[in-house]
């Protein structure tokens, strides 16, 4: 009998040589692999013609089985050459319906940028689940908002999309088999100019497309300058502005204000600004225009530097009192680098979370190309003046970055947080270098709109034409708009596309006016005429803002616009392969810059819900404290377009802590998160059950001023337990408690 030592020593050499077998089988299956990759992508190269030179040589390096969100093949690969990117995400072949959806990012991004994304914001899960494969790039990536020069244009517009769309039908025929897949794709802000360039760029790539939240030509800088103006003028008169807006209010907007005040709002309101989303005042910030600020002052120079403030007809110049209070010019010593980390702790910068990657409000969140670990704020010696500050420029008088600008986001106290920068120029900054706050060129820009008149087709800028159609101001030399939306778009839009189209608009949206949705209708309409109900709808989210991420405003005041996106998406695809016509286009028309549209769900069209809610049968009522309230609502669903399938009321408004947690967290959902915490039920009022009423009482225990809201959600099947292709909306009543 062997003895127990040598058993062990036996025991170990048979596991050592199962050990170097198992090495010798997994290198064998990762050399066969890798051969096989390498065979398969000669094989893939030869059967991909490329429509595009650039991209005739494409590669996969990852092909594997994934099981969440739900089971799917997943391929990564590229363009040899080049560092564009991109990942698809094939279902299993029996939930194949022979189409794929694209997503176009804002700008250029990860082409792995939807992972991890879950309920209603789950792109790959929403396309599976509904028999298309999906579709995302990097555009090129190596993006930097500091410095966009750094990027081919042309390839983060849409020539990378169209390539990796292209070679995604050679993999998906490979795969499934069959005849050439549907192609359809989608963006919203700055991916919307990629989609509508991209689709009016090129032929049989995408079949059909929809683009959301889109600008016009002319939106950049614009819109912005029109909105940061009036939050100049009148930030300290906005609660008895959107008093009044409020249900229940007076609904004058302009009791109260003074000359200067009216001018602004005015101004801002024919510019196309949505009145009821000035609710949003305290967070709104600046957005996206962070991002565009330093290009305009480099294109403009002598604007911010000479005319602004010297020349008659500029209001630095003719009005110069206005700017005394707020202007900042002043000097000061760095005493402290400032990380991310650090300033998320100080509550000076909230970090870029997952949920921000990639959608149409990023942009406004990036802090340019600055390395972990680098400072993206300092802490100043001596503390800056109290001014209402949206935006400015730290000027470096010292040190090894002398000479430099850096742009601010924001100044507290003795501190200043970067915007988009350099990373270049950050790196060189020491303590003890010598620095100047200035706002000088962020108050100059606030009036920029009046001196970027445009032609006559731009009907909002109608307020600064004299009667014989010339400018009121003094006009710079060029007009930027088009300038930035080839940038974005690699074109700028015509209308002339081949293929349909559905345009989606929020009209709450602060960022990209509602009326131009129209601007772009109007050029399809020139290219198409008779035809254009062939091949385009326009529909209008009502209580929708430019963010796809739904949770980043009160969600008593706003609604998601993603089912809308899900449903036009499912609904083009059913244009184009099956010929069903979509719900028709909203109605509606553009009354001095705003979008007005009709009142019931059978005028408006288009395919959202319609609330009226009363307390005590009006918009607003007064009663004492634990007198029951009675709530009415009818909820109209346009024909043909789905049922109700969620309502629930928040009575009470907001509690600090779940404010906190919008501000600070991201993330909720009114069905699980019990900021609706009351469930209601309806009967139906017509034979389709497209008109339900609901019917319930709720008592108030304190006394104050209460806007009970009513969020319904319809979905075109009736299915309530999906997370896709629910239709919100929500209405609002004023409740007075003595």
């Amino acid at each position: 009998m062997k003895s127990m030592k040598s058993i062990q020593n036996t025991g170990q050499s048979i596991k050592l040589k199962i050990g170097l077998f198992m090495l010798l089988v997994l290198s064998f299956v990762a050399s066969y692999a890798q051969n096989n990759l390498t065979q398969g992508n000669d094989v893939l190269s030869q059967k991909f013609k490329a429509t595009d030179t650039l991209f005739k040589q494409p590669y996969v390096d990852v092909d594997e089985w994934r099981d969440k969100p739900v089971k799917h093949r997943y391929i990564h690969g590229g363009f040899k050459g080049t560092s564009s990117k991109f990942s698809f995400y094939f279902p299993q072949k029996e939930k194949y319906q022979g189409h794929f959806f694209q997503y176009i990012t804002p700008f250029p991004d990860s082409e792995n940028g939807s992972q991890g994304r879950t309920g209603e914001e789950d792109k790959i899960g929403f396309s599976l689940t509904h028999g298309a494969y999906f579709v995302e790039t990097n555009e090129g990536g190596n993006f930097s908002f500091s410095n966009p020069s750094k990027s081919d244009p042309s390839l983060a517009a849409y020539r990378v999309n169209a390539a990796s769309a292209e070679f995604s039908r050679v993999i998906a025929r490979q795969i499934y088999g069959g005849k050439r897949p549907y192609g359809y794709a989608f963006g919203g802000s700055g991916g919307a100019y990629r989609t509508v360039g991209g689709f009016e760029s090129t032929s049989g790539v995408w079949d059909g497309v929809v683009p959301y939240v889109l600008g016009s030509d002319q939106a950049i800088p614009n819109v912005f300058t029109a909105r940061m103006f009036a939050m100049s003028v009148l930030k300290e008169k906005f609660p008895q502005i959107i008093d009044a807006l409020e249900p229940g209010g007076s609904g004058d907007m302009y009791a109260g204000l003074n000359q200067e005040e009216r001018t602004a709002l005015q101004e801002a309101t024919k510019m196309g600004f949505p009145i009821k989303s000035w609710f949003g005042y305290k967070t709104m910030g600046t957005q996206g225009f962070s991002v565009l600020y330093q290009s305009i002052v480099r294109i403009d120079s002598k604007y911010f530097e000479h005319d602004f403030w010297t020349l008659p007809g500029y209001l630095g110049h003719d009005s110069p009192g206005l700017f005394l209070k707020g202007r900042i010019q002043q000097r000061s010593v760095i005493k402290a680098l400032i990380n991310s980390d650090q300033a998320a702790t100080l509550g000076l910068k909230k970090p870029v979370s997952a949920e921000d990657r990639g959608t149409a409000g990023a942009a406004s969140k990036n802090i340019g190309d600055v390395q972990d670990g680098m400072p993206v704020a300092f802490q100043l010696q001596d503390k800056l003046k109290d001014v209402y500050f949206l935006g400015g420029d730290l000027i470096i008088k010292s040190g090894a970055a002398a000479g430099k600008v850096l742009m601010i986001n924001k100044i507290e106290d003795d501190k200043v947080v970067l915007g988009p920068v350099d990373s270049t120029v950050v790196a060189k900054l020491k303590t003890g270098d010598s620095v100047q706050v200035d706002n000088s060129n962020f108050l100059a820009i606030q009036t920029y709109h009046r001196h970027q008149v445009p032609g006559k087709e731009y009907y909002v800028w109608d307020q600064f034409r004299n009667a014989d159609g010339t400018p009121k101001h003094p006009q710079r030399p060029l007009l930027l708009g088009p300038l930035f939306t080839k940038g974005a778009a690699g074109v700028i839009p015509t209308g002339k596309f081949k293929g349909k189209m559905i345009l989606l608009e929020s009209l709450w949206d602060r960022e990209a006016f509602p009326w131009q949705a129209d601007w772009y209708r109007t050029k399809v309409k020139a290219n198409l005429g008779d035809s254009l109900d062939n091949h385009f709808r326009v529909w209008f989210t009502d209580r929708a803002l430019h963010g796809d991420v739904s949770i980043e405003d009160d969600p008593t005041e706003t609604i998601s616009y993603l089912g809308v996106l899900q449903q036009a998406l499912l609904d083009l695809s059913d244009w184009v392969e099956k010929g069903i016509a979509p719900a028709a286009s909203t109605n509606y028309k553009v009354v001095d810059g705003q979008v007005v549209i009709p009142p019931t769900a059978n005028e408006r069209k288009g395919i959202q819900p319609v609330v009226l809610a009363k307390a005590n049968g009006s918009k607003r009522a007064v009663v004492k404290i634990g007198e029951t309230v009675t709530f009415t609502a009818f909820v109209d669903v346009p024909e043909r377009m789905g049922k109700l399938v969620t309502a629930v009321w928040n009575f009470d408004g907001l509690s600090p802590d779940f404010k906190k947690k919008i501000s600070d967290l991201h993330g909720w959902n009114f069905v699980t998160s019990g900021v609706f915490p009351v469930s209601t039920k309806w009967v139906a009022v017509n034979k389709t059950g497209s008109r339900v009423k609901l019917t319930t009482t709720y008592r108030f225990s304190k006394p104050g001023t209460y806007f009970p809201t009513l969020r319904v959600a319809s979905q075109r099947q009736g299915n309530a337990n999906t997370s896709f292709t629910r239709i919100q909306n929500l209405d609002r009543v004023r409740v007075v408690v003595k």
